[in-house]
């Protein structure tokens, strides 16, 4: 299983839509959905490639707390699963 925490969702959001949308970070565009909807799509399409199946889940809630520890109280956004026949 692999974690990923994204650290820097809101730069890369700012990065894309300039300084008038800066504004909205936080209020209209929740920059860590947008960021793991895209890494989603990514992962997604590299993961058929190299014929992997595997479920894919964007979770609002967990926590590192320090570097041994992790709070699961979760929230699902987004749930995908890549199946490599289309069924």
């Amino acid at each position: 299983m692999l974690i990923i925490e994204v650290t820097n969702a809101r730069d890369v959001v700012r990065q894309r839509i300039g300084r008038l949308g800066e504004r909205l970070i936080g209020k209209v565009v929740d920059p860590e959905a947008q960021v793991e909807k895209a890494l989603i799509q990514e992962m997604e399409t590299a993961f058929r490639d190299f014929g992997i199946e595997a479920r894919i889940l964007s979770v609002q809630g967990p926590q590192l707390v320090g570097r041994q520890h992790l709070e699961l109280p979760i929230q699902v956004r987004e749930d995908r699963e890549v199946r490599l026949n289309d069924e």
